[in-house]
């Protein structure tokens, strides 16, 4: 579930990401307040969710051109 708070994260860059979650996950130690605790939580989440969204969509273009590098070297037209 995304933060009804939050912003479209597609917006924001992979940097941007990583960032505003290292910045949470040091204020999530900081507070005592467990309804602040379980909002950050939510924020975390949707942040962990998109960075991995984006790796495995990086990784899956990057399989799909290595396989389409490699039959370019078996087809042999003569």
């Amino acid at each position: 579930m995304i933060h009804p708070h939050e912003n479209n994260m597609k917006d924001y860059t992979d940097t941007m990401l990583e960032q505003k979650l290292l910045k949470l996950n040091q204020m999530y130690f900081m507070t005592d307040n467990q309804d602040m605790r379980q909002q950050m939580i939510l924020l975390i989440d949707g942040y962990k969710l998109e960075i991995e969204s984006r790796r495995a969509a990086a990784r899956l273009k990057q399989e799909q051109e290595q396989q389409d590098n490699s039959l370019d070297d078996l087809i042999n037209v003569s």
